[in-house]
């Protein structure tokens, strides 16, 4: 794989990009220093990458009673669990930002129970956790745990969709041996 392809896969980016992938790039390397590669690596097909980032900005950045840190760390929960390179490196970083604190953000990519988290991001975790080894196993008595802790059913909803979305990513990341940009390693330490 050549350094200037996201994947393993041999999918250059459209050239050149439309006007309005050119401004949300241009959006997205004032913001973030950078144009993260999984942008790049969907840019070969802009209605996939259309489609992506849609999904993404609604689950990550829309309305929900979970914070912006709380979707990263299910991010980087499920990504710990399916060992996906790409999304430890991105998502840890999105949790040492936010958290503003760098030990969390390394003890979320490591193993997120050595963290020091309330009942409510425990629980959040838990359930993440289960979604993503063992989905089938989920019952009323998981989603009643999330209700005891001050999560609605929204709550639950969309918990189960951030996690749901990041074992598809992970997949997707892992099989395309898809590689996150060098920036974000040295990013909020």
């Amino acid at each position: 794989m050549s350094k200037d392809q996201p994947t393993a896969l041999d999918l250059p980016m459209v050239d050149p990009l439309p006007e309005k992938t050119q401004k949300y790039f241009d959006i997205c390397q004032d913001k973030l220093g950078l144009v993260p590669n999984v942008l790049k690596s969907y840019a070969f097909d802009i209605d996939k990458l259309n489609a992506f980032t849609a999904l993404y900005n609604d689950l990550m950045l829309g309305e929900s009673g979970l914070s912006k840190l709380e979707r990263e760390m299910i991010a980087v929960a499920v990504s710990s669990i399916n060992k996906c390179f790409y999304c430890l490196t991105a998502h840890g970083q999105a949790v040492r930002a936010l958290s503003g604190d760098p030990i969390l953000g390394e003890m979320m990519v490591m193993n997120w129970r050595v963290a020091d988290l309330d009942d409510r991001q425990y629980a959040m975790l838990e359930f993440a956790e289960m979604m993503t080894v063992a989905s089938h196993k989920i019952e009323e008595k998981h989603r009643a745990r999330l209700r005891e802790v001050g999560f609605s059913d929204r709550d639950i909803w969309d918990i189960a969709n951030v996690a749901g979305f990041y074992n598809m990513t992970n997949r997707v990341a892992s099989a395309t041996d898809m590689r996150p940009n060098d920036e974000y390693h040295a990013q909020a330490r």
